[in-house]
Formats: C-alpha cells, structure tokens, sequence
C-alpha cells in the first residue's frame, strides 16, 4: 500500500486521537471555565470505531499515535484501548498527552498497556499561579509525574506554554525542575486557537527571547530528539537534558508537518490553524468497507492545507483547542 502524502508532498506519519473533548482542569487559553458544550457519549467515536480508523491509518503508514484530550484519562476504560491500539504491528509509537490530574492512580498501568511515553501540561510550578492558570491542585499534577518516573515512562515531557506576565518568570526554574527529575522540557508559544487562544494571545511571548535568556544561565549545546513533533532542541552541557522550542507564530514548522488530527466525534481536522476537515464518523456508522475507510482517509488527506494563518488571520479558527484534540 502507498504512503500518505498530502498536496505539498509532507509524508503524513503521525496522528493525534482525541478520546474526549472532556477535562478536569479549564486553562483560560484553552477552554472557558463555564463552557458546557461538549459532545454527547453517543456521538463519541466507540473504542471499536477508534481501532478501525488508526488501523487504516498505520496500513498507509502512519507509525506514531498519540491519545489526546481534552483529558484522555477522563474517558473511562483507556487502558483498554491502549492496549489494543499498541498491540497493532504496523504501529511503533504509542503515546499520551495529559495535565496528569489522574496520572498517579493510572501511570504503571499505562506503561503496562504499551504507552511509552507521555506529554504532561504544566504552566507553573507555584500553586497560586497554577489554579489561576487551570482553576486545578498542582499537588495532583506533580504527584503523577512522580508516578510517571516510578513507573519508567520515559521520556517524560514537560510542555510549558509561555505567557508575559503570568509564568514568564519561571522558565529558568522550570529548567531547574525538570533538570533534578530527569525531564524533556518543551515550551511553546500562544495560539489563537478559538477564542481562550486569542484572549492568550495578550500574554505573548517569542521564544527566542526565552533561548537567549536560558543560554546566560546555561551552556546550551545542539540537542535532538526522536518524535514526530515540532520541537527544535537544545541541551544542557554536561546532562542528558533537552529543551525544545515549539514556536507556531514565530518560526512556523508547517512546511515539515506530518500530522493529523482526529476529534473524538470522528472529524479528522488537517490542519491545527485551519478549519479544513472531513468526517469519518458517518461513514463508519454506514458500515463502509476498509478499502473504502482508507480511501476516505486519502481524500482527507488531499484537502491538507499548505500551512496555518496565525498571524496573517488569528480570527480565522473558532474552535477550542480541546475540540480539536491537543
């Protein structure tokens, strides 16, 4: 079977699975504290539907997943899934975005189940600026990465997004942090991704502002990292420890973007910064064949735009960011 390769010839390889639109936290840049509009259970692709899809992906080639939220860990029953997902042949890299809320009751089994690795959110490292952040317990977060660790998920990685005036003060400590427990680090920059994304967009830093304030603390060396993300990476002289750069507005990385997106209503969304989409979960419902699965995903594939408009047109998304799936 051929490769996917979209209009611009970027070989698609990597795909991140929304379990749910559903969290236990409300970042302010990302969903509003009062939104209840999620999708109903009934139009939530079933575990069964989630298997069909990533095994037509990894038949065309697709060989890295990551399950993503919302909050994966909120959906009942993840494991399971996991199981299954990391059991297909083809596949050679599952993985799991999370705030890590739920991740010390649920971090052995995981790695268990064949997640190898995990992305946690954290902001900050103070309490008080925390639950101004996500209205959440950062005792709860920081207790499932200990989890994480004991559990030999590795690597563990940090992603930080970086806001004037809110955390920007503590990126060198973040560093210190993520240096004392064994860490990747990634920071990464505000999107105006619906709405919170725009109203965070206030809170703006470049990144190259924060590399250079790093590299008067610390001797940074070319890093690199294995992974289908964007993250260009420095490491720290004289440890193993990377930090990585995700940098959508000011250095965009559209033209190597492997990946899609598919939500947890079964919508594969092409593009992060784009409304371009197609729907699977009406075909799966109509019983269509797997040839004619995979022949779908092509098609959507086909209507991959060539890179996002963050800065050209940052009214143009209106979705939330845990609509679309991390």
């Amino acid at each position: 079977m051929s490769k996917l390769v979209d209009p611009f010839q970027r070989r698609i390889e990597y795909v991140r699975v929304s379990v749910t639109d559903r969290c236990d936290l409300r970042c302010f840049y990302c969903m509003p504290e009062g939104f209840h509009g999620f999708e109903e259970p009934e139009d939530w692709l079933t575990h069964d539907e989630i298997e069909r899809v990533v095994r037509a992906f990894t038949a065309m080639g697709v060989r890295r997943i990551r399950l993503t939220g919302g909050e994966p860990l909120v959906r009942k029953n993840l494991t399971g899934l996991a199981t299954r997902l990391a059991a297909l042949p083809e596949l050679d890299d599952l993985s799991l975005s999370t705030n890590a809320t739920r991740l010390a009751k649920h971090a052995a089994e995981l790695q268990r189940a064949g997640v190898s690795r995990i992305n946690v959110s954290l902001d900050s490292l103070k309490p008080e600026v925390f639950k101004e952040i996500t209205k959440g317990k950062l005792e709860k977060v920081i207790a499932g990465l200990m989890a994480a660790k004991e559990a030999g998920l590795s690597p563990v990685k940090i992603n930080m997004v970086v806001m004037n005036g809110i955390n920007d003060d503590e990126v060198e400590s973040m560093v210190e942090f993520c240096l004392e427990h064994g860490f990747t680090l990634r920071f990464i920059e505000t999107m105006p991704v619906g709405d919170t994304g725009r109203n965070a967009t206030d809170h703006y830093v470049d990144l190259a502002d924060i590399r250079k304030r790093l590299a008067k603390r610390f001797d940074l060396l070319p890093g690199a990292m294995p992974g289908g993300g964007p993250a260009r990476y420095v490491r720290v002289a004289g440890t193993d420890m990377n930090i990585g750069f995700i940098t959508p507005i000011s250095q965009h990385f559209c033209d190597t973007c492997n990946r899609v997106r598919l939500s947890v209503d079964g919508t594969l969304f092409l593009c992060l910064g784009q409304e371009d989409r197609f729907e699977l979960r009406p075909l799966l419902r109509a019983g269509i064949s797997d040839a004619g699965l995979e022949e779908a995903i092509r098609t959507a594939i086909s209507l991959k735009p060539e890179r996002h408009e963050f800065r050209d047109k940052p009214d143009q998304v209106i979705r939330f960011m845990s609509m679309t799936g991390g």
